[in-house]
């Protein structure tokens, strides 16, 4: 789906409806938007938190009413070992939401059922959006 930035709270509810699991991760160049629709889709699940990017701390933690989201941001990350050194397999495994950007040092960990948002810069500003399941990265499910 394509979308822009004025209708991107609508485009969070809409992902939600459609997701399989509580892990998402996000694929997107620098500036394609991962945090900004990462925002948007906290609020979609319920948090009045301040959702900001967790480049420096690695993870930022947002409370909803009865639940929690993990929001990560491995662009940092060196290797497979130093997120491991920080928990991530208890993170990834808990009951909790977990959005992480940048997943790529940690897809070997990534159980079978998580949710990948791919987001494409497109020349016009909107942005391309394309949801699906790990498993079958070609079956788009939204």
């Amino acid at each position: 789906m394509q979308y822009t930035l004025n209708s991107i709270h609508e485009v969070a509810k809409q992902i939600i409806t459609c997701l399989n699991s509580k892990i998402i991760i996000v694929y997107g160049d620098m500036g394609a938007g991962k945090t900004t629709l990462i925002k948007a889709l906290v609020k979609a699940l319920g948090s009045d938190d301040e959702v900001s990017s967790p480049t420096f701390s690695i993870v930022n933690e947002y409370t909803m009413k009865d639940d929690t989201i993990f929001h990560f941001d491995l662009y940092r990350i060196k290797d497979l070992e130093e997120a491991y050194n920080f928990g991530i397999e208890d993170y990834i495994f808990s009951k909790y939401w977990v959005i992480i950007e940048w997943p790529e040092i940690v897809e070997s960990v990534l159980p079978d059922e998580i949710d990948r948002i791919d987001l494409t810069l497109q020349p016009d500003n909107s942005r391309l959006l394309k949801l699906n399941f790990k498993t079958d990265i070609d079956k788009q499910i939204c």
